[in-house]
C-alpha cells in the first residue's frame, strides 16, 4: 500500500511563509495500491484534494473518496477536484449515515448549493454516486475497510481501518478522546474504539491538533493532543504513528518543535504534505 498525505492541516487552511514546509492544505490522504500507477482510494476531500489531481498523470479519478465527516476542513476540496469534476472521471463518495434519514446526497448539499456556494453536488461533472456509510466492514477500490465510530463534535465521525490483504492503515484525523474521561494522564481514554482502530495496524493516522497544555482549554472542540495519538499508538501496537491533521496557527517551526520532542522514537512521523509512504 501507497499512502501519499495531500492535505495535513485541521480547521482551515494554513498559506504564507510560515506554513511551506509542512503544507497549508487540510486533510486528504490517498491511498494506492502496491505497484499502481494512481490512488483509487481518498481518504477525506479537504483542500489538498486538489493535489491528488497531480498524482493521476492526465487521468480521470476513478476511484471511492471517504469522508470522515462533514466539516468544512473536510470537504472543501470537492468542486475543486480536476481529477474527478471532468466527464470522464468515475467517483463513489460515502460519508458517515447522519442518522436524520436525509440521502447522501442532502447530507452534502446542506454545505455545497446556493447560497453557500454556486453548484450543489450534482453539479459536480463525470458520474458521481452518493452514498452512506454506518460502522461496519466493507469493500473498497480493493481494500477492506472497517468504519468505526469515534467521539468529536458537531455530526457523526468515523474513523477508518484500510487494508490491502497484507498491510493495514488507521485514518483518525478528528477524534475528541476526552468526551469519553481523562485517561491515565488526563489527554483522553483508550477507549474501546480508538482501539479497535488503532490495535496492530502499520500505520495510524491520528488527529494531533492539540498540544498537552491545550487540552483543557481547547478538547471542547473536538479534537486530541499529539502526546494522546502516540500513547494510542503504542498501547495499541501500531508500527507507525503520523501525527496529521495540524492546528491551523501551527508553523513549521513550531512543527520542528513537535518533531524534536518525539525524535529517540523512529515509530512516530510529523505529516508534511510531501511524505509518501510505502507500506
Amino acid at each position: 500500500m501507497r499512502v501519499h498525505f495531500c492535505g495535513v492541516r485541521g480547521s482551515t487552511p494554513a498559506p504564507g511563509p510560515a506554513f511551506v514546509r509542512y503544507g497549508g492544505f487540510t486533510s486528504c490522504v490517498a491511498l494506492a495500491h502496491d505497484g499502481a500507477d494512481a490512488p483509487t482510494l481518498l481518504l477525506d476531500a479537504g483542500t489538498g484534494l486538489r493535489r491528488v489531481t497531480a498524482l493521476l498523470g492526465g487521468a480521470p479519478f476513478s476511484g471511492t473518496i471517504l469522508l470522515s465527516h462533514l466539516h468544512w476542513d473536510h470537504t472543501h476540496g470537492l468542486p475543486f477536484f480536476r481529477g474527478g469534476d471532468r466527464d470522464d472521471a468515475l467517483v463513489s463518495l460515502l460519508l458517515p449515515d447522519q442518522l436524520d434519514g436525509q440521502s447522501a446526497r442532502d447530507v452534502l448539499a446542506r454545505g455545497m448549493s446556493p447560497p453557500h456556494f454556486p453548484i450543489s453536488p450534482e453539479g459536480l461533472r463525470g458520474t458521481w454516486r452518493f452514498e452512506s456509510v454506518s460502522p461496519g466492514t466493507f469493500e473498497a477500490e480493493g481494500f477492506t475497510v472497517t468504519a468505526v465510530e469515534v467521539p468529536h463534535k458537531g455530526g457523526r465521525t468515523l474513523g477508518y481501518r484500510v487494508s490491502d490483504g497484507r498491510t493495514t492503515t488507521s485514518y483518525v484525523p478528528d477524534h475528541c478522546p476526552t468526551a469519553l474521561g481523562p485517561g491515565d494522564d488526563g489527554l483522553g481514554a483508550h477507549h474501546d474504539a480508538a482501539m479497535a482502530l488503532a490495535g496492530g495496524v502499520d500505520l495510524l493516522v491520528h488527529d494531533a491538533q492539540l498540544l498537552p497544555d491545550e487540552v483543557a482549554q481547547e478538547a471542547s472542540f473536538g479534537h486530541a493532543a499529539a502526546d494522546y495519538a502516540v500513547g494510542l499508538g503504542r498501547a495499541a501496537g501500531a508500527r507507525r504513528v503520523v501525527l496529521f491533521h495540524h492546528k491551523p496557527e501551527r508553523t513549521d517551526d513550531d512543527l520542528d518543535a513537535l518533531a524534536a520532542r518525539f525524535a529517540g522514537d523512529d515509530a512516530v512521523t510529523v505529516a508534511s504534505e510531501d511524505l509518501v509512504l510505502t507500506l
